[in-house]
């Protein structure tokens, strides 16, 4: 029979940035109320240093909204998912708006187009 290897010298598992990054992409997109119909999908970008990842979030946004609202929800989303899946503390995650989409202007757009 084998003799137990102690955890510690077993070796460590690393996961790459981009699967933190799909991590958190994915994280936004749950977080947000709606994604614009015609916007695209958050996209995501992480930096791990010691097992902690600092992430940037860009997103789109359907407009009216409560923005700063959607942003906290987004931040919280993303933190909790990423220590949940990759176990990585995430001190910051930045999330930029892209574009606002606004449901009004295209449906005026619309009216006028025949």
């Amino acid at each position: 029979m084998a003799a137990q290897v102690a955890p510690r010298e077993r070796g460590a598992t690393r996961i790459a940035d981009r699967v933190v990054a799909k991590i958190a992409a994915r994280a936004a997109r749950e977080a947000v109320d709606a994604v614009p119909a015609d916007g695209s999908p958050p996209r995501a970008t992480v930096s791990v240093h010691h097992e902690a990842a600092r992430i940037r979030v860009s997103l789109e946004l359907e407009y009216p909204c409560d923005i700063g609202g959607q942003c906290g929800a987004v931040r919280r989303h993303v933190t909790e998912r990423v220590k949940a899946l990759a176990g990585m503390d995430v001190p910051e995650v930045a999330v930029q708006v892209e574009r606002l989409h606004s449901a009004q202007v295209r449906a005026a757009a619309q009216g006028r187009t025949r």
